[in-house]
């Protein structure tokens, strides 16, 4: 398709997979969903919009390849960790400014809280942590001008080390007061390339389509830890014929290679995963709509042992300005 009604064009949007790589702890986790089309305003309207969105996942399925670890069949002191849960909530706030019709640029602030416990290696009792604080930032720029109809453009830009890398420790446990895995951090401590394409499309008077890719490319770095390079893909359609009311259902996929460095569980991260996500947008006016969403595990194949959620939820509210 070369080009789309007006309204279509500035309805068929995209909300960029990007929260996941904050919420990645020490195994790759469900966080891939794209929230809402209009979210990220990929859309030819020029100005302000907002967006605040709450994830809400509990790893607790621990995993090995493409099958589920029984812990009672593991033995205690063990030579491998055993983790056994990891509760995140992340709120996340999106600032998008349409600079023209061609020209965007987004900006992503999380702030994650996060509980943790785990068996250590050696250790027979659980160790655990609480954390809440910043995130990691994310600067995203688009251009859409290479058709008349706007429906492809690409996205360019840098996640930037604003959370703490270091800070977290454990509270409780035999391994209390030492430093939480590097991979479990509010912040990764690097500086990442972020790269995107998408494009859009209408199926027939009251149906979208899209698609989008974007790699993660990790470029600056301390020496003791080198997140993994990721790729989030995502595809989806939505239904627009209920008025107020759109469903939408989504297949998220997210491939990571494993994180380097002396600080780094080289072993056990790295993962490839893929998620079925239906939900539904509301739009309360023409600038004010909410969202929900729930997320499923359809494929999981993780090196060593990672944990992973079961089901995740992500509810939010846009506006326009």
């Amino acid at each position: 398709m070369t080009s789309l009604t007006s309204a279509s064009r500035a309805a068929a949007t995209l909300l960029l997979a990007i929260t996941s790589a904050d919420a990645l702890a020490c195994s790759a986790c469900g966080c891939t969903l794209n929230a809402d089309w209009a979210t990220q305003g990929l859309t030819s309207r020029t100005g302000l919009t907002a967006d605040l969105r709450f994830d809400w996942f509990r790893q607790d399925d621990l995993r090995s390849g493409t099958g589920r670890v029984d812990r009672g069949a593991l033995e205690l002191p063990n030579d491998e960790e055993i983790q056994q849960h990891t509760v995140n909530r992340i709120g996340t706030l999106t600032l998008d400014y349409g600079l023209s019709a061609d020209w965007g640029v987004t900006l992503t602030l999380p702030w994650i809280s996060r509980g943790h416990s785990t068996i250590a290696e050696g250790d027979t009792d659980v160790s655990s942590s609480k954390s809440s604080s910043v995130g990691d930032v994310r600067v995203l720029a688009r251009y859409m001008g290479f058709s008349e109809g706007q429906d492809w453009g690409l996205q360019f830009g840098l996640k930037l080390p604003a959370g703490d890398s270091h800070g977290v420790d454990f509270g409780v446990g035999p391994q209390r007061g030492e430093m939480l895995d590097r991979g479990l951090q509010p912040g990764t401590g690097s500086t990442d390339l972020l790269l995107g394409a998408f494009k859009f499309g209408a199926l027939g008077e009251t149906a979208d389509w899209f698609g989008q890719a974007q790699l993660q490319i990790p470029v600056i770095s301390d020496r003791a830890f080198m997140p993994g390079l990721g790729a989030n893909m995502t595809a989806g359609v939505r239904y627009r014929g209920l008025g107020p009311v759109v469903p939408q259902m989504q297949i998220n996929s997210r491939i990571e290679r494993r994180e380097t460095g002396s600080e780094a569980d080289t072993p056990n991260s790295g993962a490839t995963l893929v998620y079925f996500s239906p939900g539904a947008t509301f739009s309360v006016n023409d600038k004010a709509s909410v969202y929900l969403f729930g997320q499923v595990p359809v494929y999981q194949r993780v090196n060593g042992m990672q944990l992973e959620p079961k089901w995740s939820l992500s509810a939010g509210v846009h506006a326009a300005f």
